[in-house]
């Protein structure tokens, strides 16, 4: 499970931001999408082809200053990169990097990335929730890149769709269906050898362009800007097998699913005679491995707990803060009672129609059928919701002991 550290405070509304950043409902048309509904957007751009949108969040501010951005890239638990194209040599550093380490904002051609912003400031979560249009499942971060004059990463192309946010100043983009997907060969980083850009725009404040996997694309700063990049999970099918086998196993190996499971076995080969090549494979050995393979079964509901548990799993370097000084039950049933509870930035709750999966680990619904997919799609219950849970015990129970593991907290939206 994920760390936790102390230093937490215990009520959400300080560092929220507004709830009018919730995600539009899927029918309703929205100047974030283009003047599309989600489901529009969804039917016809969604892994399909690029759109620009002008002006998807008019007036739109950084969730994050400059310095605010530098202070999180200094960080240990925040994963950073610095890339600098300084003499035309592209390079590549890890950080956390210190103030005094950074190239100054006056120096041209160098980018900050500043993945998972989400996971450190609810301002940048908020704004990641304005995309829960698509399945949490798929959602996966908000990255933030601050340029200088001329900084970018080069002409690429991600195996994931994502949205580019224009947050502050403004940035040159190339893109194109690029079929030649030949890297220049000896740099640090995946820059296409041959790009060849069909379209070309520049972005400003507020606007915002949407790629899916595959688009080639190269953008490049026109003075200091910022870029907000929301990004989704495409896990390849190797990833997704190389994953789910291993999940099967380890379930195998508590009884839950294999052959002889919670009676196993060992391989056994009574009749194998003596040999004269010792090194060599035995055909009956291969034979008898086949045969027990053959028996591994596994069905919907299977791959249903498989797909739940991992992508409900936090990334490695997510931390929960627990209360420094946690109400007891009491006190923390009065508080959520007038305040509400919103679920943690960095919690990831799912749920299908028999379980629901809480940072990666699976829990059947029950009797929280009643009350957890609101939660879960919602973010946050209010008061008056969580008056009508508190006359069960067992659930007001289940919610103080998420509060004190940092995976909720107490108060709503501002």
């Amino acid at each position: 499970m994920p760390k936790r550290s102390p230093d937490h405070p215990e009520d959400a509304r300080k560092r929220r931001a507004p709830s009018s950043l919730a995600s539009p409902a899927p029918d309703t048309p929205t100047p974030l999408l283009g003047g599309l509904s989600p489901a529009q957007f969804m039917k016809k751009y969604w892994q399909k082809k690029p759109l620009l949108i002008r002006q998807a969040i008019p007036g739109i501010e950084a969730p994050l200053s400059r310095d605010e951005l530098f202070a999180l890239a200094d960080q240990d638990d925040v994963e950073s990169r610095l890339i600098t194209h300084f003499r035309k040599r592209w390079a590549l550093e890890h950080g956390p990097f210190a103030s005094d380490e950074l190239p100054t904002a006056k120096t041209r051609q160098w980018t900050l990335l500043v993945q998972g912003a989400d996971l450190h400031d609810d301002r940048a979560r908020a704004l990641l929730e304005r995309f829960r249009f698509a399945p949490d499942a798929r959602l996966d971060d908000l990255m933030i890149s601050y340029a200088s004059d001329g900084g970018g990463v080069g002409p690429h192309f991600d195996s994931y769709d994502v949205f580019l946010l224009q947050v502050h100043g403004k940035r040159r983009w190339r893109i194109g269906a690029q079929r030649d997907l030949t890297l220049q060969e000896g740099l640090p980083l995946k820059i296409l050898a041959n790009f060849e850009p069909e379209d070309e725009w520049v972005l400003e404040p507020g606007d915002m362009l949407y790629l899916p996997p595959h688009i080639a694309h190269d953008g490049v700063a026109e003075g200091e800007c910022m870029t907000c990049s929301i990004g989704f999970r495409s896990p390849s099918t190797t990833e997704l097998t190389s994953q789910f086998l291993y999940w099967l196993a380890e379930r195998g190996a508590h009884g839950a699913t294999s052959p002889n499971a919670g009676n196993p076995t060992l391989y056994r080969d009574p009749d194998q005679p003596a040999v004269s090549h010792p090194a060599q494979l035995p055909p009956a050995l291969v034979e008898r491995v086949s045969a027990v393979l053959a028996k591994v079964r596994w069905n919907d509901a299977d791959v249903s707990s498989f797909v739940g548990s991992w992508l409900s799993e936090p990334k490695s370097n997510v931390v929960f803060d627990a209360p420094e000084k946690p109400l007891d039950e009491a006190r923390f049933v009065a508080r959520a009672a007038k305040n509400g509870i919103t679920l943690d930035r960095r919690t990831i709750l799912l749920y299908d129609s028999r379980s629901y999966y809480l940072n990666g680990e699976q829990y059947l619904l029950r009797d929280a059928r009643k009350w957890l997919p609101a939660l879960a799609d919602n973010r946050f219950l209010d008061g008056k919701r969580f008056v009508t849970l508190s006359h069960d015990s067992c659930v007001t129970a289940l919610l103080h002991e998420w509060y004190r593991a940092g995976w909720l907290r107490l108060g709503m939206l501002a």
